[in-house]
């Protein structure tokens, strides 16, 4: 494809609000089923593996030029219908108090878990253009690339996820520190719930303030949790953070959620995000017809040859039909050993698919 347009700009297009991915978002017919990949700035294109070799992760997101350019690499090799804005759920948390590692291979390290009252009070508020002004000038420098053509999302960890690697300190295949803080110490879980909420609400908000157009809550681990314990001790805090965010579409995504979606739409989100443990249709008939949704090609099938995969896309856009509001996207995040002709091609199947 040609390469992208820079079309230098102050504000947002209003032109762009009828791009398809917005109107997807909003549950509106779409010429187009619009399609956009989680991570897809990132990790398997050869040309962010070059930075990497001079910059690490957090170097990178906390340089404009380097993030934005990250951000737009893969727009320039695919027909994508969205960018997101490069970035890691952990940014807003190190400002706040939270000495933290992003370690090779491993994921975010905590050097001290939080486990008691008085660390999660020593968690100060977010201050977004003091604490992270990095985070807003990249936006506002995808603003002025992308100009008209192209929507950018911008993206917060859930408050689950996030508490999650604070209370482990490292990435956590049970989660058996942080439910034992749930059911032990409930006051303590509920201050760091408030805190969090309070922090990744006023993240999302500053992001809007510095023009994307659409956020994703990822809420990437709450599938560990039973629909009891969601109701509990996580739905009234996400529920806060998208009643917050009003003016632009939300996204509202986690993993192994299958029993947990009714209750993840009550929180809050106008599209769901799904991955691959359940059928799209059948998801949309749990949800109803007011919700979009996102997903759900398993990202390991990008792996297979082209024609498992190519069928199994067709197959979800299949179960969706002539339904508005649905947007192709991945399951979960793409791996980094993806090939990226195998993304030229996925993003070819979604655009030209006409129905049976």
């Amino acid at each position: 494809m040609p390469s992208l347009e820079v079309t230098p700009t102050t504000g947002i297009a209003p032109e762009v609000e009828q791009a398809r991915f917005l109107r997807a978002c909003r549950n509106l017919p779409v010429d187009r089923t619009p399609i956009w990949i989680m991570r897809q700035a990132g990790r398997y294109l050869p040309e962010y593996r070059a930075l990497r070799e001079h910059y690490d992760l957090l170097q990178i997101c906390e340089h404009p030029e380097l993030a934005a350019e990250v951000s737009l690499q893969p727009l320039r090799r695919f027909d994508l219908d969205a960018a997101i804005l490069f970035s890691d759920i952990m940014i807003p948390l190190r400002p706040i108090g939270v000495d933290l590692q992003i370690v090779e291979n491993v994921g975010p390290v905590i050097a001290r878990p939080i486990r008691d009252a008085a660390a999660v009070a020593a968690l100060r508020p977010l201050e977004p253009e003091a604490d992270v002004p990095y985070v807003l000038q990249t936006i506002r420098l995808m603003r002025q690339e992308l100009g008209s053509k192209t929507p950018l999302i911008g993206f917060a960890g859930g408050p689950f996820t996030l508490a999650s690697y604070l209370v482990e300190g490292k990435p956590s295949r049970d989660f058996a520190q942080t439910k034992g803080l749930m059911y032990t110490q409930p006051e303590t879980w509920h201050a760091l719930m408030a805190r969090l909420a309070q922090v990744v609400t006023r993240f999302l908000q500053a992001q809007v303030a510095a023009g994307v157009q659409a956020v994703q809550l990822f809420d990437s681990w709450v599938g560990a949790l039973s629909p009891r314990d969601y109701r509990e001790y996580v739905q009234p805090y996400s529920a806060a953070i998208f009643q917050a965010i009003s003016t632009v579409p939300t996204i509202h995504f986690g993993t192994d959620t299958a029993t947990l979606l009714q209750e993840m739409y009550q929180a809050g989100g106008d599209v769901i995000g799904l991955d691959w443990r359940i059928d799209l249709d059948r998801a949309r008939q749990q949800l109803g017809p007011s919700a979009a949704v996102q997903g759900n090609l398993d990202p390991t099938l990008l792996l297979a040859p082209g024609e498992v995969w190519v069928r199994q896309a067709r197959e979800i856009l299949a179960l969706n039909g002539d339904r508005p509001g649905h947007i192709f996207n991945l399951g979960h995040g793409i791996r980094p050993d993806t090939p990226p002709d195998a993304v030229a091609r996925l993003v070819d199947t979604v655009h030209g698919w006409e129905g049976t």
